[in-house]
């Protein structure tokens, strides 16, 4: 179930959790480093520097989202959250990127293993960490409908599908003996950590450009819209877009001409009902018309046409 947007300044904490787990990693690898001086394992460890920088920009975006709406920003903050995921995903990709970079040099000169057991070791511990922070922000962003969470819970993921690659590779390798196994079951993790990193950053453009909101959502607005045809009225310029958690619907309302202003007050008011009772964390604003005046037809387009000499301004 989704919580209301008054509990938004809860969610930090699980930035908070992200941020543990990214310092936790980087001194779990930095020691394996310092006992064995492998260079494999101090690349690891700055990677998951990667991490903590990711946590950090989830923590300021979700502690900014959270803001009540104010005169600035009569609309709230909650668009906030499409900048730390459109960094998380771009992060993502550029970890995809930077695994494949060293997957097709290991392939093409093939080099034996070094330090595979602390190494295996260290990075199955980090791992493990990062899964179950993992597992725990995708279930609250799930929970809360926030983009943030989810984003920073598939950087946390990439770790982990790069060790299970790192487990698969290293075993094949030493079941075959053929090296070039390695980077190429790298290869398979870094094609499915883009996957990712490319929904995410897709889903940060779309809430940034004010897209509709999914046809899912959108059924259940015009179901309640064609509820009320039924009875003569008529709606026209229905426009969505959903910004973080919070979704923004308005809509055109036509009613006969002869209503009084509280007889369309009423409609409006259960349209607003039905619609917020069907959507969590919608805002919705109706424009009463009456159905017989040409005007009312003139504002269906988002730029509306300026008013001719025959017609009042």
């Amino acid at each position: 179930m989704t919580h209301p947007l008054t509990d938004r300044s809860s969610l930090t904490r699980f930035a908070w959790l992200s941020v543990a787990a990214a310092v936790a990693t980087i001194g779990l690898k930095t020691a394996a480093y310092l006992l064995t001086g492998s260079v494999g394992l101090l690349s690891d460890a700055l990677e998951s520097g990667v991490n903590l920088v990711g946590a950090l920009m989830a923590l300021s975006m979700l502690t900014i989202a959270a803001r009540p709406a104010d005169e600035s920003h009569a609309y709230g903050h909650s668009k906030a959250e499409y900048f730390s995921s459109g960094v998380e995903g771009t992060l993502i990709l550029i970890a995809a990127g930077s695994i494949a970079f060293a997957a097709i040099k290991r392939l093409l000169t093939p080099q034996p293993l070094e330090q595979v057991g602390l190494g295996l070791a260290v990075s199955v511990a980090a791992s493990l960490i990062n899964l179950g922070v993992a597992l725990v922000l995708l279930r609250a962003a799930k929970e809360n409908d926030s983009i943030t969470l989810e984003a920073n819970a598939r950087h946390l993921m990439t770790d982990v599908w790069t060790s299970a690659g790192v487990l698969v590779g290293v075993g094949l390798v030493v079941v075959t003996g053929w090296l070039q196994l390695d980077p190429i079951v790298a290869l398979v993790v870094a094609a499915n950590i883009v996957w990712s990193g490319f929904h995410i950053v897709r889903e940060s453009v779309k809430g940034l450009m004010d897209s509709a909101l999914p046809p899912k959502e959108l059924a259940i607005i015009q179901e309640v819209l064609e509820s009320h045809q039924e009875n003569g009225i008529e709606f026209h310029a229905l426009r969505t877009r959903q910004s973080g958690a919070r979704r923004f619907v308005s809509v055109h309302v036509l009613v006969p001409g002869d209503w009084t202003v509280q007889q369309g007050h009423i409609l409006v008011e259960q349209i607003e009902n039905e619609i917020r009772a069907g959507l969590a964390n919608v805002a919705v604003f109706t424009h009463l018309e009456p159905l017989d005046d040409p005007l009312s037809w003139a504002d269906v387009s988002l730029d509306r046409p300026h008013p001719t000499t025959d017609q009042p301004a």
